[in-house]
């Protein structure tokens, strides 16, 4: 499972050029699910996007959490990031999970993030989307967890 996590100070989803989510500060977390993956890496991801410390306090060190600043996420299933460089000039996605598998698991995330107290808005899966963001900090942190 491969996370990339960005600290916005808005973002957005856009899918046949109509807005489909919205959100203001907080994080955007693009979602590569790959074969192998399930509930455990998943379980381990939300718990740890939940738990970031990633906004700056008072004296401008990253210790504040999305519950302290009202943040919200938007979550987009991308499977891209399961994709490979390694051979020729076009990426292989030999290791995305099929869309059938890893649309449960990505709702599975959403839900647990919820469960977790954070508001999650999310893209819709497996369209074409397009997605806007102001990173802010310029913050990107990327999580693999290959099980």
């Amino acid at each position: 499972m491969r996370l990339v996590i960005q600290r916005v100070s808005r973002a957005e989803v856009r899918v046949d050029g109509r807005v489909v989510s919205r959100i203001g500060a907080g994080l955007l977390v693009l979602v590569g699910l790959e074969r192998g993956d399930g509930e455990e890496q998943v379980a381990r991801a939300a718990r740890k996007v939940a738990s970031l410390r990633v906004f700056e306090d008072d004296a401008g060190q990253m210790n504040r959490g999305l519950d302290e600043i009202g943040g919200e996420i938007l979550a987009v299933s991308q499977f891209t990031l399961a994709g490979s460089m390694r051979k020729g000039r076009r990426p292989g996605f030999d290791r995305a999970m099929p869309s059938e598998e890893a649309r449960p698991l990505f709702e599975r995330f959403v839900d647990l993030l919820r469960a977790g107290g954070c508001r999650v808005q999310t893209g819709v899966f497996g369209a074409v989307m397009e997605v806007e963001l102001i990173n802010d900090g310029p913050v990107t942190l990327l999580w693999n967890d290959p099980g």
